[in-house]
């Protein structure tokens, strides 16, 4: 691939990996995604932004094939879809120095075969002079590693902002071209990838407010021109305000838990409460995730399977209590035979979100008219929280 060019001296040199759809073993890639790399030239010294995942690695070396020397690898991340190609640059480039956090070093050297002797460490707030490029070094632990950090180009106003404002969406250029669909693929990655960690990037946000900051080049998906917009979507992400959504995530084996969420769906749609809801049997984790970013309320619908809830159902409860959304309600239903433990197992499954828990709603084989009158009150319910939090 040819290099893209962002700003002068500085340029794209990634790979765009159109047909991967799935990540990690877990998420979902609609749109592919790509592995981005960036060559910054200075005056004096030249510097790569990461490598590209292992299977991408004779693209970026091809793309870097008219380029002579190579002083600094910055590894931002030391995963292998970041960290993975640094092994055979190092190979090319003889004389580069790999430049890392302290955490970095350690975790480059348990993954990668990399000789110690060719990576520096680099403190919060230090600089790396290109000659007429200057290189700042912010760290952002936790997003989504320890390790983690950030880089700043002075002159140029560009951020370097690793996983953070990121997305996986392949693409053929190299800025942003669709901002609704750039913004619906963040949401996605964030909702995925990044949810969990809210709290700390509301930090690391506080302190980028200082920087002139007029592109993001993230290490996944199209570079961000308006570096304003994408920053105010995150700033909405994090924050503590809640839509007037509930989210109802289901298993049904013969109709009975079926028919029992349609009637809470209507029940609460009657009462103004916007409803999103996934058949765990069918649903793109990756949608579940994004309805987490800001839904008040989550209920989980479940059949009774040798005494417990749908694996599906459990499967759905573990990501929701992983990604530690800021749903403020919860609730359970579903069918039974003679019995079983569905409540408690689902509760335990999220035993990390800090809900309230509202009354179950259990119905023996095929809802009869009180368990419909249940749900009934435990829409008003719902609908009343709701009103209580402003949201209706």
């Amino acid at each position: 691939m040819e290099k893209k060019k962002i700003k002068e001296g500085i340029y794209w040199v990634g790979a765009v990996d159109w047909d991967r759809r799935l990540f990690d073993a877990l998420i979902p890639l609609p749109d592919g995604t790509s592995y981005n790399a960036y060559l910054v030239k200075g005056s004096k010294k030249t510097a790569l932004f990461d490598t590209v995942d292992p299977t991408k690695t004779d693209m970026l070396l091809s793309t870097l094939a008219g380029v002579d020397e190579i002083d600094y690898i910055i590894s931002h991340h030391a995963e292998q879809d970041h960290s993975g190609s640094i092994p055979q640059v190092l190979e090319r480039y003889k004389n580069a120095k790999v430049v890392t956090s302290p955490k970095g070093r350690e975790l480059l050297l348990d993954l990668l075969k990399i000789p110690a002797e060719s990576i520096i460490t680099v403190a919060d707030g230090e600089t790396l002079s290109l000659g007429d490029k200057t290189i700042e070094v912010i760290y952002t632990p936790w997003v989504h590693w320890p390790e983690t950090f950030s880089t700043y180009i002075r002159e140029d106003k560009v951020l370097f902002s690793c996983d953070l404002f990121g997305s996986h969406l392949s693409f053929s250029g190299v800025f942003v071209e669709d901002e609704e669909k750039a913004c619906e693929a963040a949401k996605r990655y964030y909702a995925e990838v990044m949810m969990p960690f809210r709290n700390i990037i509301r930090k690391h946000m506080d302190r980028l407010e200082k920087y002139d900051i007029d592109i993001i080049a993230p290490s996944h998906g199209p570079v961000h021109k308006n570096a304003e917009g994408i920053m105010k979507s995150h700033a909405k992400w994090i924050s503590e305000d809640l839509a007037n959504n509930a989210v109802i995530v289901y298993a049904s084996m013969h109709g009975s838990t079926e028919a029992m969420v349609n009637h809470l769906t209507d029940a609460l749609s009657q009462r103004g409460v916007n409803v999103e809801r996934f058949n765990t049997s069918v649903m793109d984790s990756g949608k579940f995730a994004m309805s987490l970013v800001d839904a008040a309320t989550l209920i989980f619908g479940s059949p009774t399977v040798l005494t417990g809830a749908h694996p599906n159902v459990i499967a759905a409860a573990f990501l929701a209590n992983a990604l530690k959304p800021k749903v403020r309600f919860a609730s359970i239903i579903g069918s039974q035979g003679w019995g079983g433990k569905v409540v408690e197992q689902i509760t335990s499954t999220i035993g990390t979100l800090k809900v309230e828990m509202l009354a179950p709603v259990l119905a023996k084989g095929m809802p009869k008219e009180n368990d419909l009158k249940a749900l009934e009150n435990l829409a008003e319910e719902i609908a009343k929280r709701h009103k209580e939090s402003k949201l209706l």
